[in-house]
């Protein structure tokens, strides 16, 4: 296989880059104060052959729990989100390998703080522990001055890629002033296509950084997996990326699969063997759903997603796109692209038509609900006399 020239970083016991393998890593989907199944789930994912696993610390009370799970796991190499409190960095960073950061998040945390100072506080703390950082740009919550900015720059179909990559420009020019070299580059979306051109992009301005590949909120099986070969296959067979996570919409006992699947595309594409087609065909219903990862406020949201992909499929001709979202972190403005989106709560889940929220329903009811409103759609296609 073809691979990146791009320098490498090391992350725990590995190294990112600089031609070495392709690093394969998933993410755990427990409760992170629930030490025991974390533990677990840690340990399943690592003895799978995950080079990285990935925990959610939203509080103080995660950080206490990720010391645990880092003592009891010492061989796992560690990586945790800055999702909405940058500032936890301090408190992660002595038990992790790598910290990650979207930049769309940082956005909105202490406005009146200049970004530029926010990304000087991570790496320094990152710097004094040892840790790597990876900069994760998401088609979804790119940072709105950004999103601004580069609004109609790109086709219908790549809405937001050119926001995406210049959002992983400038943040990498921010640790390249800082003097910290020491990180890598994601830009996701649930859209293959928008995955190949941001990465795409990216590594022909910067060749040099190692990117972290993957196909946000992929879905369920065998779909999933499918939209995930559609990207890699185009760019790993290019010498484009350099780590790579398969997110699947998965029961918490199967998180190994995100690896397997990793390992079986990687293996294919290194032996020549390609399964996609080479353009992403994107007709028909197309149901994306995040996946099942530690910030999923309750497992009902998968057993919802698989509900969801059973009632819909009376509309399987119908250019329908219904999103299914399992927290508040990319609930809200990952189902804003969508036709029907569902982002899931503790004990209710949030509806909505596009943009215009709809309510929220008891997970008993809201499948209900939502095929009113699906019915209504193709009504609506119906009397147009199309079903794009």
């Amino acid at each position: 296989m073809k691979r990146a020239n791009s320098r490498p970083v090391r992350v725990g016991s590995i190294t990112i880059g600089g031609g070495h393998p392709i690093v394969i890593q998933s993410m755990a989907a427990t409760k992170t104060q629930d030490i025991e199944a974390t533990v677990a789930q840690v340990e399943m994912i690592h003895n799978a052959g995950a080079g990285l696993v990935r925990i959610a610390v939203d509080n103080p009370k995660d950080v206490a729990s990720l010391a645990v799970v880092h003592g009891r796991v010492p061989d796992a190499n560690l990586v945790v989100d800055l999702q909405e409190n940058y500032r936890l960095v301090t408190q992660v960073a002595p038990h992790v390998s790598k910290v990650r950061y979207n930049p769309g998040h940082l956005y909105h945390h202490e406005k009146s703080k200049p970004v530029r100072d926010k990304v000087a506080f991570i790496a320094e703390t990152a710097e004094r522990n040892d840790c790597a950082i990876r900069v994760g740009v998401n088609c979804g919550s790119v940072d709105p001055e950004m999103a601004e900015k580069f609004d109609g720059a790109d086709p219908l179909e790549l809405r937001g890629v050119t926001a995406m990559v210049e959002s992983a420009l400038e943040h990498c020019r921010y640790l390249d002033d800082l003097g910290f070299t020491r990180y890598v580059v994601s830009m996701k979306d649930s859209d293959p296509r928008k995955v190949i051109a941001g990465n795409e992009r990216f590594a022909a301005a910067r060749p040099e950084i190692p990117l972290h590949l993957g196909v946000t909120e992929a879905g369920l099986l065998p779909g999933g997996v499918i939209k995930t070969r559609i990207a890699f296959e185009q760019l790993l067979s290019r010498g484009i990326g350099d780590t790579i996570r398969v997110s699947l919409t998965l029961p918490f006992a199967d998180k190994w699969k995100e690896v397997e699947a990793g390992q079986q595309i990687v293996s294919d594409i290194d032996a020549g063997r390609f399964r996609s087609v080479p353009v992403f065909q994107d007709h028909g219903l197309n149901i994306i759903s995040c996946p099942s990862c530690s910030r999923v406020e309750n497992e009902a949201f998968i057993d919802l997603a698989f509900k969801v992909k059973e009632m819909s499929a009376y509309a399987k001709e119908y250019d329908i796109t219904i999103a299914v979202m399992g927290c508040r972190v990319n609930g809200p403005g990952e189902t804003d692209d969508a036709d029907l989106g569902l982002w899931c709560a503790p004990t209710f889940v949030n509806l909505k038509r596009g943009e215009q929220e709809l309510g929220a329903y008891p997970y008993d009811v809201v499948l209900d609900r939502l095929k009113v409103e699906l019915d209504d759609i193709i009504e609506r296609k119906q009397l147009t006399g199309v079903t794009a």
